[in-house]
């Protein structure tokens, strides 16, 4: 068939009329047999088949990535806080060290 098609293509480019072919002749390369056509349809099938897995897939694939990216903000959220947390507490020891060292001056004071 593809023969066909570039012999005409040809004749098309170098200026030529392509002559047509009678009505009764039938182009051996135009018929198809039943096993070409199922063939040729068992291909289709296939890769259709092939295009929805691959769309399953991918949205699965998506639908996981947005879990995951949803469980990153939440870590995240807890990170900060714990961070903020840690922060706080440190101020604090901070503030009780002072505390005690003042309380401790006072008492060297006293045994004075």
């Amino acid at each position: 068939m593809s023969q066909l098609f570039e012999e005409r293509q040809e004749a098309m480019n170098a200026g030529h009329e392509v002559e047509p072919e009678p009505p009764s002749a039938e182009p051996a390369a135009l018929t198809v047999s039943a096993d070409d056509f199922a063939a040729l349809e068992e291909r289709i099938l296939r890769a259709v088949d092939l295009v929805k897995q691959e769309r399953q897939a991918r949205a699965a694939a998506e639908a996981k990535a947005t879990q995951a990216e949803a469980q990153l903000r939440e870590k995240t959220l807890l990170v900060e806080q714990m961070q903020k947390d840690l922060s706080d507490l440190k101020s604090e020891r901070d503030q009780v060290r002072k505390r005690v060292e003042r309380l401790l001056a006072q008492f060297d004071a006293l045994e004075l």
